[in-house]
């Protein structure tokens, strides 16, 4: 008879039940024992607490319960545990990764789709994590911010009585407790923008070290794929060991690429405090040696410097928050002027693509009727563009590589026709990716125009969003051998190269086309 460990709250008992029926499926007798936790009695306080995932809070009573042999098996929700076993004890396995996502919940009163995550301005949110605190406010400094206790149940019914207009939770419990939320909006932040704690979505199975033969038990229903990956993540914390107020998010993801290797691809923040500025960081990589290691001293690395970016700072939004919120000293000057073309007549089409916000904006203040025409367009931050004039992209692109981009929008429009809002000296990287021409339609929107502008010399990092920008600068400027150089997309890093004289390996382009890509760029380049 094996005898599983567990906490007695709805969710404590789903995660028991579930390995339960896993052992069961291997032969094996299994019982659950119920252990009240710290952590099951802190909820009732009135005190505040923040961030008890990884600290103990709901694991300690369960640990000594295994040392005391009254238990064989203790199941925990792998982000709440310690990143190190006490003496006596291992993790002998690992759930699969049930969606490692965290739910903005909010009163359908209090969605506004212009707003970031859909969310009112001014809203009053629910977390009492220091995670979420820190990511939450960055992108969205208006939100008042408070507290929030209880188990899953509570905290949903304190939002349905209206104590807050949103509040944030793990999908995970959420899908395993299979909760009807239909009464309200729900918004999933996904998991390489709004990062999730370490392990979050993932059970973890922790025995007495010298039971050899429970170890072998749970070998045979471990995911080791996923531990791999929680390793990583894990790693980053025990590295950092910023005590339990640490805002700490890291979430490994797999890919294979062209040549069927695996791409570990781990993205993390992490804040001094809740309300201090997260670092964000974004690697990719086949070999993960040291790769935790690698990341924790980047994070040390980061240091305040001289930053150059090629728009204004009317348009910079929270790229320029960011940064400053660091030390850096931004230099924000569009090195371009733009001129409105007007549209003289809308050719009548399937769909609409748009590249960029400039696109975006040059089209809709002429308030074209474009009824009901599907739109595509170039990233999120177009996306959010769209939005502030109530419109909602029916694809989004969300590779960098334009090319890729341009080959997956094309088979999504088959034969219909398109028409491409562009600037008039648009290098089409897009349109080219269609096998047919002929249903293509340009409609120039706007020109441009060069600026001369001189860039200090002491700048230390140059970022490019345009190639437009590229050639004003090279026209009063060089690229020095201090510089660190980002690239908004191929385009400008083709006219880096080709008309600046710049390799490759000298510029950095960013995982995504909007200000937290821009901005884990900057910060990956130090």
């Amino acid at each position: 008879m094996i005898t599983i460990g567990t906490r007695g709250s709805e969710l404590a008992l789903w995660q028991a039940n579930y390995t339960k029926a896993l052992l069961e499926e291997k032969g094996h007798e299994v019982q659950i024992k119920i252990i009240e936790t710290k952590g099951d009695r802190t909820q009732e306080w009135n005190t505040s607490f923040d961030k008890l995932e990884g600290k103990g809070f709901f694991t300690k009573e369960l640990e000594e319960a295994l040392l005391s042999k009254t238990i064989d098996v203790a199941v925990h929700s792998h982000k709440d545990l310690p990143t190190e076993n006490p003496d006596g004890l291992i993790v002998a396995g690992v759930s699969n990764r049930e969606n490692p996502a965290d739910w903005l919940i909010m009163r359908d009163e209090c969605e506004d789709t212009t707003q970031k995550f859909g969310l009112k301005k001014n809203a009053k949110v629910g977390t009492s994590s220091a995670r979420r605190k820190s990511q939450l406010l960055a992108f969205r400094p208006d939100v008042e911010i408070a507290d929030l206790r209880g188990n899953v149940p509570t905290r949903i019914n304190k939002l349905r009585e209206g104590q807050f207009d949103a509040i944030i939770l793990a999908a995970a419990g959420l899908e395993r407790l299979e909760i009807d939320l239909s009464e309200f909006t729900v918004t999933q932040l996904d998991p390489t923008e709004f990062i999730p704690a370490p392990a979050q979505g993932v059970l973890a199975w922790q025995i007495r070290e010298d039971d050899y033969k429970l170890s072998d038990v749970f070998d045979t229903i471990c995911d080791y794929d996923v531990m791999i990956n929680i390793n990583i993540e894990r790693r980053i914390l025990n590295l950092l060991d910023g005590g339990c107020q640490l805002p700490l998010g890291a979430y490994c993801d797999v890919e294979l690429n062209e040549h069927d290797r695996k791409v570990f691809k781990v993205h993390v923040s992490v804040a001094e405090a809740w309300n201090t500025q997260p670092k964000q960081l974004y690697y990719e990589t086949t070999n993960t040696e040291d790769l935790p290691e690698k990341i924790v001293e980047h994070i040390h690395r980061i240091s305040s410097k001289n930053v150059f970016i090629s728009r204004d700072e009317t348009e910079s939004g929270n790229l320029n928050l960011w940064l400053k919120n660091l030390g850096f000293n931004v230099e924000n000057k569009s090195l371009i002027e733009m001129k409105k073309l007007t549209i003289k007549e809308l050719p009548k089409s399937d769909w609409l693509f748009f590249s960029s916000k400039h696109a975006v904006e040059f089209f809709f203040m002429q308030n074209p009727d474009i009824g009901t025409t599907k739109i595509g367009c170039m990233g999120t931050g177009t996306s959010q563009a769209l939005r502030q004039y109530g419109k909602r992209a029916d694809f989004i692109g969300t590779s960098t590589d334009t090319k890729l981009v341009g080959k997956q929008f094309a088979a999504r429009v088959g034969s219909g026709k398109v028409v491409f809002p562009i600037a008039r000296e648009s290098m089409r990287t897009i349109q080219w990716q269609f096998a047919k021409q002929d249903k293509l339609v340009d409609l120039p929107i706007y020109a441009t125009l060069k600026i001369a502008h001189n860039v200090a010399e002491n700048t230390d990092i140059l970022v490019f969003t345009s190639p437009s920008n590229v050639e004003s600068y090279l026209e009063k400027n060089k690229i020095l051998s201090h510089h660190k150089i980002i690239a908004m997309g191929e385009s400008t890093e083709k006219t880096l190269i080709v008309k600046g004289k710049i390799k490759a390996e000298q510029i950095q382009k960013p995982y995504s086309f909007d200000d937290l890509g821009l901005f884990r760029a900057v910060l990956n380049v130090l």
